[in-house]
């Protein structure tokens, strides 16, 4: 017979289980978060730590409300290069999107429609990079888009160009590496959706008469538009605080938010205004996030 399970005991591992996420959210961002804006807030200095906060406690929050000021902040719409900063990163990361949506959904529903015993090895081939080093396999591009590189030495070979390209140190070069690092990103999630379709509803659309094309325009499209935003979220949200990738392959024309922290953090050490660059980013990137998120349950609530 078994022993009941005393009802509080229950009740206080569901509070538990239930509280576990929102103390996670405040250890590994609301704390940071409030760190970062009270940097944002103070003022740089030459001492250690390199900022003079405005704010030494809780005692002193009457004096730090009375004098707060945003002088970061409004450095960062005064001077073009943060705001101009913000938009290529943008741009970039919103081509590197579209770019891998363009190359990843043929490739995840390829992968969807392969027999069964295909299907492993697809995957293990699309995760295959994660088995290196980012650093290294973005260092590799160096040397396939340098002029006279591997790209150059084959279109050449072929007969498509006469001279070098000179991709590298371009916005194409950092687009390049990007839409390569973030591809696998935008697969798994897409071959996920794609999998799991019900096949009934083609055999079903194809019995009415549908064509190939009008079945996935009307069917398999709008049904996998979770998977489609979710990859979309996972390259998008990485690519737009990239900094290796626009450093290593970018030239000093390459403008993005991720080179801007990077330069005031350890270059400027101008940590105030870096915290400031910070917090806009976080908000900038906070609209699209609830696009994307509003857009999903309206897909979900579609497909019930």
């Amino acid at each position: 017979m078994s022993t009941p399970v005393p009802r509080s005991s229950g009740t206080g591992r569901g509070l538990l289980v239930a509280a576990i996420p929102y103390l996670w959210l405040v250890a590994f961002f609301l704390a940071p978060f409030v760190i970062v804006l009270r940097i944002a807030l103070s003022d740089a200095a030459t001492d250690q730590p390199p900022y003079a906060p405005h704010f030494p406690g809780i005692s002193q929050l009457g004096e730090f409300l009375v004098a707060l000021d945003f002088e970061n902040f409004r450095l960062l719409g005064d001077d073009p290069l943060y705001w101009q900063s913000y938009l290529s990163s943008l741009r970039i990361a919103a081509l590197t999107t579209l770019i891998a949506l363009a190359i990843g959904y043929p490739l995840a529903y390829a992968m969807a429609l392969a027999p069964k015993r295909w299907q492993g090895i697809l995957l293990v081939l699309v995760i295959l990079p994660f088995w290196t080093s980012f650093l290294i396999r973005v260092y590799a591009w160096i040397g396939i888009l340098r002029p006279d590189g591997l790209l150059d030495m084959a279109l050449m070979g072929i007969g498509l160009t006469t001279e070098p390209l000179r991709l590298l140190n371009t916005d194409a070069a950092v687009l390049i590496g990007m839409v390569y690092s973030y591809l696998p990103f935008m697969v798994l999630p897409l071959f996920s959706t794609l999998q799991k379709l019900d096949g009934t509803l083609l055999e079903a659309a194809s019995d009415l008469g549908a064509t190939p094309l009008t079945t996935f325009l009307t069917v398999t499209l709008p049904l996998s538009i979770p998977g489609i935003l979710a990859g979309s979220a996972l390259v998008f949200i990485p690519a737009i605080g990239e900094f290796v990738i626009p450093d290593l392959l970018g030239g000093s024309d390459t403008l993005m938010v991720g080179k801007v922290l990077w330069n005031e953090f350890f270059s400027n050490r101008d940590w105030p205004l870096a915290s400031a660059v910070a917090i806009v980013l976080l908000v900038v990137l906070v609209l699209p996030l609830m696009l994307l998120q509003r857009a999903r349950g309206q897909g979900e609530a579609s497909v019930r």
